[in-house]
């Protein structure tokens, strides 16, 4: 029987100036996938590069997280923005990161959208073909990290793209299987062992208990540990610690960083 695989990703790069959130260099011994901001939700372009630099030395696949417009509210606010507007930021935002990414001696390998945006397009058509048309105008052979079932994926397959479906470790599900609004009690989970727990039950049984109780089909491709998050490095750890034990691969999606 063939070991169940799964990639490890985090949000990395989201520090400003000299205002510094998470630990990305500790985070980058641990995961295999690097949603790297682009400058629009986060990121500057000294943090951008260095975060770039970094995963290239530790062999970590970078991702674009291409987000709204919103330094101030880290990307979380719905913005209700023109479909052409949205395509052009998020192309924007992909060549700002394959700069960096290129200096680094590598390039960007998929695209993740960030938070508002990430939960919009789980419903939202129209922003989540704008960005689908980005992707395939810049380079139509990157995968797409979302939520699976969202529109965002079947919209993506739609136009080409290849769509890869993703889990959450420590964001609560609700009984629908899209994730609970932060705005809500226990909408992030912070407890390592039972964050490690749930997501090998997501690798290995694919499903996750929702916040009624109830089962959650979930397949997934990837899976996100939120690097903003109190104790991330020791989520994480846990995490990949919890996965190879219960005999998970774990390795980037794409098949690793090219020469």
């Amino acid at each position: 029987m063939t070991a169940p695989k799964i990639d490890l990703n985090a949000d990395l790069g989201e520090s400003f100036g000299s205002w510094t959130l998470g630990d990305d260099d500790a985070l980058l011994d641990v995961i295999t996938s690097a949603n790297v901001a682009c400058g629009f939700h986060a990121g500057d372009p000294t943090v951008l590069r260095r975060t770039c630099q970094r995963a290239a030395e530790r062999g970590v696949v970078i991702g674009a997280q291409v987000g709204y417009r919103d330094l101030a509210g880290f990307g979380r606010r719905f913005m209700d923005i023109e479909a052409d507007d949205l395509t052009n930021d998020v192309l924007y935002q992909l060549g700002a990161l394959e700069a960096f990414a290129k200096v680094a001696g590598t390039r960007v390998r998929y695209v993740k959208p960030h938070g508002a945006l990430y939960n919009a397009i789980v419903h939202h058509e129209a922003q989540a073909e704008a960005v689908a048309e980005a992707v395939r105008r810049y380079d139509p052979t990157l995968p797409v990290l979302g939520l699976p079932g969202s529109v965002w994926l079947a919209v993506a397959e739609g136009a080409g793209l290849t769509p890869v479906p993703e889990a959450f470790a420590d964001r609560a599900y609700t009984p629908e299987g899209t994730l609970v609004s932060r705005r809500e009690p226990d909408a992030v989970l912070h407890e390592p062992a039972a964050v490690a727990e749930r997501t090998v039950r997501m690798a290995t049984h694919h499903e996750v208990v929702a916040s009624d109780g109830s089962l959650v089909p979930v397949r997934a491709g990837s899976v996100c540990v939120h690097g903003d998050s109190p104790g991330a490095v020791a989520m994480a750890t846990a995490v990949r610690r919890g996965l190879e034990e219960a005999g998970v691969v774990v390795a980037p999606f794409v098949g690793g960083v090219p020469a």
